[in-house]
């Protein structure tokens, strides 16, 4: 199947990385190669893109569409190793650090990835197909409690407590192994008057992709490294798509630019922790109208960007 994928808040997000010609970018995550393109339409033979992506298919698409091309660097890791990729590349700083956290529409439309509850396929939901945990690890192997905090930490599920007591007495009588069980699983535990509110399994997927992905963990960190990498005045732009990714962007972002902890009764700050970036979007940038009519999963997109200082 051919790697499609809509960049959302693409110029937006160019705009946002105030490119320098001869600067040096990295994309954490490739994807198809949207947002990349056109970073690398801004810059001089003397400019550099580091492609970042942990999905092989991802690498493969981008460098058919970046074939053009030559100062790109592919590298086929998790963005949460950016400090040691940089160093392997022995790039000690750079000018711009893109990250946009969504699941692709080709990983989401290929079936055989199990990240869509539309369609049926065994139960996968894993970025990195190198990786051993999937969603049939989770689905199967996780207690109930573990599976109740996930899906309502994760997924901000109402009714986590009981979808999670279902899973577990079904796969007492046989493994659950394809998408299409679990979303009839979860259409169960949930009462029909609640169902009209969007697809009932959007959530549950959504804590399990988070869960097999480790998401939320590796962002926080990602950010506190790619600050570090940021030259004097370089950007980090991250958009996110759902409001647990907001939210730790949105108070990590507050905890750079305001790090001191010291007690507001104290006339001088004596902790020694200084501002690393100055907040960009006090409120995060949205996608117009026009490109939420166009790219339905664009609607839910918030775009957050700092420059370091």
């Amino acid at each position: 199947m051919e790697f499609k994928h809509i960049s959302v808040l693409l110029e937006e997000t160019i705009d946002s990385l105030n490119i320098k010609e001869d600067g040096v970018y990295v994309d954490c995550t490739l994807g198809g190669g949207g947002h990349s393109k056109e970073i690398l339409k801004k810059l001089s033979h003397k400019g550099k893109l580091i492609g970042i992506d942990q999905d092989t298919s991802a690498i493969k698409a981008a460098k058919e569409r970046l074939k053009d091309y030559e100062n790109v660097i592919y590298v086929h890791n998790n963005f949460y190793n950016i400090d040691s990729i940089l160093e392997e590349l022995d790039i000690d700083k750079v000018d711009g650090i893109i990250m946009d956290l969504g699941v692709s529409s080709y990983q989401l439309d290929e079936a055989s990835r199990g990240f869509s509850y539309m369609k049926d396929a065994p139960l996968d939901m894993r970025m990195n197909r190198e990786e051993n945990l999937s969603a049939y690890n989770v689905v199967n192997s996780y207690e109930e409690e573990e599976l109740f905090k996930i899906l309502k930490n994760y997924g901000e599920e109402k009714f986590s407590r009981k979808i999670a007591r279902f899973i577990v007495e079904k796969r007492t009588e046989n493994p659950i192994e394809t998408t299409g069980e679990l979303v009839e699983i979860i259409r169960k535990a949930i009462p029909a008057k609640f169902q009209r509110e969007g697809h009932p399994a959007k959530r549950t997927f959504q804590a399990i992709r988070i869960e097999v992905n480790k998401e939320l963990q590796i962002l926080n960190k990602a950010i506190e490294d790619s600050v570090n990498r940021l030259n004097k005045d370089g950007r980090l732009s991250i958009i996110t798509f759902h409001s647990l990714e907001d939210r730790i962007v949105k108070v990590k972002f507050k905890e750079l630019e305001k790090p001191c902890t010291c007690p507001p009764s104290f006339p001088i700050c004596v902790c020694g922790k200084e501002p690393q970036i100055k907040i960009i979007t006090k409120k995060p940038i949205e996608p117009l109208k026009e490109e939420k009519e166009i790219n339905s999963r664009s609607r839910s997109a918030k775009l957050r960007v700092c420059r370091k200082i």
